[in-house]
């Protein structure tokens, strides 16, 4: 080789070694495999959810008990639980891996049916905050090609005992909220959330032409008045005399969204401070069945507002009624939480960033298609998401 030639060889392999330790690390793409379970799973539960506390706090793993189901605040478990006909798991993590441990039917079946309070429209799952619960009752249907809704929102609040030697029962309250004039609440799991200190209920109601986000609470200088519509009656709220001035009722309601094709009305996927602002906002999907429009609404000054939409999602499940098909995780560790969703036709996971507007970080291709549940266990870069499957096998997705 001539020295001109050495001299150019040279040059090429400093610059080539330059660039290499001047280059960006390149993160790897999550990867996707199946958990080997001896059953076809149907169901699935997060952290959270009344299931997973349940299994917690069943003495049925070697976990630290939390403190249990009475109402107190309760240390974060992060398990998740998913079952079939023939039996089911807790799914924990451990030294960065998922640990499974089987369940029994009788333990499945016996938990399970916890979800559903007595009085509910069969198939419902109800919220929990504290010594507070609600859930979907008596069922309507308006005519035979329409959805079953529920006519009622009910509302129940356990009451402070004091102490003494004797047992005493637990006072219970209980309000009925209805959903307005010419509206009744569809079949879509309320959820109970904290906003400024005061516990408020996020429910969907359908009517005429399409479905709306509601927020039930008790009126309050900071949370707005009770709430109707343009030329109709506010909807009524029936309380015991006990309390008559702070009657649980609809404070704020969305504008009335378009159902899709197949007449499915708005779904929930989220409610949180996943914008860092502050404040939680509401995420649901408007026309689930079509365009799958994810919409971010805030609740400020006794109204909802819209802050962002972006097409192409879905949280509606085909599988199993109450299903939970989006999961909010801090994979990054950065204290602003994401959103994980199927994309509108289901055969991929999208991890959203909701912190301005929508945004779509990463879409993860599945190996089938999203039916039962979508979790998310561990915290930040050990977070692992778990997608359940149409076929009952269940997607784990490492990052």
């Amino acid at each position: 080789m001539s020295e001109r030639g050495a001299l150019s060889a040279f040059l090429a392999v400093s610059i080539l070694v330059a660039s290499l330790l001047g280059a960006q690390p390149v993160r790897a793409d999550p990867v996707v495999t199946i958990l080997d379970l001896p059953f076809r799973a149907r169901a699935m539960r997060g952290p959270g959810s009344e299931v997973s506390l349940a299994v917690a706090t069943s003495g049925l793993l070697p976990l630290a008990r939390p403190k249990g189901l009475k109402g107190e605040v309760v240390e974060d478990v992060s398990l998740a639980v998913l079952w079939g006909d023939e039996g089911g798991a807790a799914l924990t993590l451990a030294d960065r891996k998922v640990a499974t441990t089987l369940l029994g039917v009788e333990a499945i079946d016996g938990l399970a049916v916890s979800e559903t309070p007595r009085g509910a429209v069969a198939g419902t799952r109800r919220a929990t905050l504290g010594p507070l619960s609600a859930h979907l009752s008596d069922p309507v249907r308006p005519n035979a090609s329409e959805f079953e809704r529920a006519g009622t929102l009910t509302i129940r609040e356990r009451q402070p005992v004091g102490m003494s030697a004797d047992p005493k029962p637990v006072p219970i309250v209980t309000t009925a909220v209805t959903a307005g004039h010419g509206a009744a609440f569809a079949l879509r799991r309320p959820i109970a959330i904290l906003i400024d200190g005061r516990p408020v209920i996020v429910a969907v109601t359908a009517q005429e032409g399409g479905s709306a986000l509601v927020v039930v609470g008790k009126p309050s200088a900071g949370l707005g008045k009770p709430s109707a519509e343009p030329g109709k009656p506010s909807a009524e709220s029936t309380k015991s005399p006990a309390e008559p001035d702070k009657a649980w009722a609809i404070l704020a309601r969305s504008p009335v969204q378009a159902v899709g094709p197949g007449g499915q009305s708005l779904t929930l996927a989220a409610i949180g401070d996943v914008s860092k602002a502050g404040q939680p906002r509401i995420a649901a999907v408007a026309a689930p069945d079509g365009a799958g429009i994810l919409q971010l609404w805030a609740y400020e000054a006794g109204a909802l507002r819209l802050v962002g939409e972006a097409t192409g999602y879905t949280t509606l499940s085909p599988g199993e009624g109450g299903a939970d098909l989006s999961a909010v995780l801090d994979a990054d560790g950065d204290g602003v939480a994401e959103l994980a969703l199927p994309v509108a036709d289901r055969s991929a996971l999208a991890i959203l960033s909701l912190k301005d507007g929508i945004r779509e970080v990463k879409r993860i291709p599945l190996p089938g298609l999203a039916a039962f549940g979508v979790a998310a266990i561990g915290h930040g870069p050990r977070t692992r998401l778990l997608v359940g499957l149409a076929d009952g096998r269940v997607a784990l997705i490492s990052p």
